[in-house]
């Protein structure tokens, strides 16, 4: 069998094509397409499209998130327990067929029937909702993959690499070129409608494009066959034990928060505190453009000194750089420059993410004798789902706490909330990584190969048993 080949040879077994990274990459490039237009255009959708109160608007997005996480966790069971595995494989399945009902969800998220406020209002929950779930069946086996794919450290990094380069080029589309396509219809509505149509085409495509070019080398039916033994009870209670896991998780909470909030506030910051908005884009296309740079260059940097503390040097940068900011960004120069700085930053982080959440799988099995990818997947996407809907949260509480008042001159009050969520909040939750990353996680990158040989040399002596 390939794959007990694939065990005597150890972890370098498999080495990706370029052609197959690439491939990978371009599954987040159209999952961005979608994700990405809920997330910057649906609130402005639901407030001036589909006439929507701004609270109830929020409070779509708060509810759906927390939805979102509760059906990653059950996707990732879903997937764990399959016990036919076919010739498309174990993940790459939901890929194909969760691809179109996706992008057709997608835009119907975005049409204006002519309910009532309170059908309006149904209407919201339950579309975004779908779009969710569906999402997570797509989303949720295509994250889970790359252990499937190869069991080598460095290959894991530069397939997270190709992945976050396709997300930000997502990004980068989605603000670039939606809002245009919408507004040049006369009807915002027929433009929303059109754009969504037009994206959710363009992401099907690289959907399926990803889903033809790669491949899975390190799942077989008999270990398929072998992982659903036990309860799921016994499944859920062996991710507590893995401690890699739990501190990854953690601290995705601090980041990706951070990251979103940061996101969220930049628009304040640049309409009230330096009084010209259409810094916006200017800073968004720059900063993005050095988080590509951060992604070509996590590779190299995880060869030197490894993926704990390449992610710990991120944080450090993105720390250093929103409080420089704090004391320094008082006009566009300094503030676009240290935004490119932090992003640049954030980088290494959110590359990495998904090449040591791949690393935990590997340790979960070792530790508890259960090997569940999408259980591990979906347990720490979670905890991304509910960074998410307290980002749209929190900067809500600190605006109205400090007198915010919309479309007005701020008071310094509210200059300063601004200005913390802006620089402080980020800089202190990238601090609080640091220290949970440099104390509980103990995976280094030579430990998790020690590991990885020793799964490889116990699966070889069931095979022959």
């Amino acid at each position: 069998m390939q794959e007990d080949t694939n065990m005597k040879k150890g972890v370098n077994a498999a080495r990706i094509p370029f052609k197959e990274k690439f491939s990978y990459g371009l599954g987040d490039v159209g999952n961005n397409l979608l994700f990405d237009m809920g997330q910057i255009y649906l609130l402005k959708f639901y407030t001036d499209s589909l006439g929507l109160p701004a609270a109830v608007a929020g409070l779509v997005f708060l509810i759906t998130k927390i939805w979102d996480g509760f059906a990653d966790i059950t996707v990732g069971t879903w997937i764990d327990n399959r016990r036919n595995i076919g010739v498309r494989g174990k993940f790459r399945p939901f890929m194909l067929y969760a691809a179109l009902p996706l992008a057709l969800i997608t835009i119907v998220s975005f049409t204006t029937p002519g309910f009532s406020l309170t059908g309006k209002t149904i209407w919201a929950f339950a579309t975004y909702m779908a779009f969710g779930t569906i999402y997570s069946i797509f989303n949720i086996p295509y994250g889970s993959m790359i252990p499937a794919m190869t069991q080598d450290s460095v290959e894991r990094s530069e397939l997270a690499s190709f992945r976050w380069a396709g997300a930000n080029t997502g990004l980068l589309i989605t603000t670039v070129a939606f809002m245009p396509i919408v507004t040049a219809f006369e009807s915002m509505q027929t433009g929303y409608v059109v754009a969504a149509t037009v994206f959710a085409f363009l992401g099907l495509i690289f959907q399926l494009f990803s889903y033809r070019g790669i491949k899975e080398r390190y799942v077989s039916k008999e270990q398929a066959k072998a992982r659903v033994k036990g309860s799921l009870l016994s499944k859920y209670k062996s991710l507590f034990k893995n401690m890699p896991l739990l501190v990854l998780s953690l601290v995705n909470l601090f980041t990706f928060s951070a990251f979103n909030v940061k996101l969220a506030v930049q628009v304040y910051y640049c309409q009230y505190s330096l009084n010209d908005i259409s810094l916006v884009p200017y800073m968004g296309f720059f900063s993005i453009g050095c988080v590509f740079v951060g992604i070509a260059m996590v590779p190299s940097i995880v060869r030197r000194i490894g993926k704990k503390s390449t992610y710990i040097l991120g944080c450090a940068i993105w720390a250093f750089a929103d409080i420089m900011a704090w004391f320094f960004a008082k006009s566009p120069v300094p503030f676009i420059a240290f935004a490119c700085l932090a992003f640049f930053g954030t980088s290494f982080i959110n590359t990495l993410n998904w090449a040591l959440v791949s690393d935990a799988v590997e340790y979960g099995e070792w530790k508890t004798g259960n090997r569940s990818e999408g259980l591990v997947y979906s347990f720490f996407i979670f905890f991304r789902k509910m960074s998410q809907a307290f980002a749209g949260f929190i900067p809500g509480l600190v605006l109205a706490a400090v007198g915010y008042v919309p479309n007005a001159v701020q008071s310094i009050k509210a200059l300063n909330g601004i200005k913390g969520l802006m620089f402080i909040y980020p800089a202190a939750l990238a601090v609080a990584t640091i220290i949970a990353m440099g104390l509980f996680y103990k995976l280094s990158d030579s430990r998790f190969n020690e590991i990885v040989v020793e799964l490889n040399e116990r699966k070889l002596a069931e095979s022959k048993a």
